[in-house]
């Protein structure tokens, strides 16, 4: 949903979108727990919602969750986010197990399943906050990321797409989204997940 750029101010908010403690609707765990022997992983293809549910449903993927990364002003909104004034993607938060999941394997599941050649848009969703990126943690993250989209572009061009437009740069602040987004497709199983895959795969 698009709301009217004139009609939303943005500001920096005081507190969070979302007040802790909350829990995952799915694995049950408060959503800002600390996991040991895990990594995080950051990932923004268009509308988080599908997004996060691709992740949850990843074996070795210990917790998900929906915020806002890249932008400018502090605990964003959803309505500021999406009015594409505030610079923020929508992003899903990946709490992994690498004993189980690998990075790449989860750059496999963030390649596979969106359009990373569409620019500010994924399909009808339009504008800066659902660009493709990947915000990454640790300088291997990074290193990681640029080589799979290296070798992703190739394959991308054999089947008749453009030239990647994600992006790759150090993770900045972390804001959760709004509570009604966190696990917003186990909460409403038919709610709006519209599939911007490509068909072609990482193997």
């Amino acid at each position: 949903m698009i709301f009217g750029r004139a009609h939303i101010q943005i500001v920096d908010h005081d507190q969070p979108q979302l007040a802790m403690p909350c829990y995952h609707r799915v694995f049950g765990d408060p959503l800002d727990r600390d996991f040991p022997n895990s990594e995080v992983a950051y990932f923004a293809m268009g509308c988080f919602w599908g997004a996060e549910k691709l992740f949850w449903e990843t074996d070795g993927v210990l917790s998900t969750a929906a915020g806002y990364m890249g932008g400018s002003n502090t605990n964003p909104t959803y309505e500021e986010t999406c009015t594409g004034m505030t610079g923020h993607a929508e992003t899903v938060r990946v709490v992994f197990d690498p004993r189980r999941v690998s990075y790449r394997d989860l750059l496999a599941v963030f390649l596979e399943n969106h359009d990373p050649t569409q620019g500010d848009r994924q399909g009808n969703d339009i504008g800066s906050q659902y660009r493709s990126a990947i915000f990454t943690t640790s300088p291997e993250q990074e290193t990681a990321a640029r080589e799979a989209l290296a070798d992703f572009g190739p394959k991308l061009a054999a089947a008749g797409f453009g030239p990647i437009t994600t992006t790759v740069q150090p993770a900045p602040q972390w804001h959760w989204a709004e509570d009604y987004h966190q696990q917003y497709l186990d909460r409403v199983p038919n709610g709006y997940c519209p599939v911007h895959a490509t068909g072609v795969t990482c193997g």
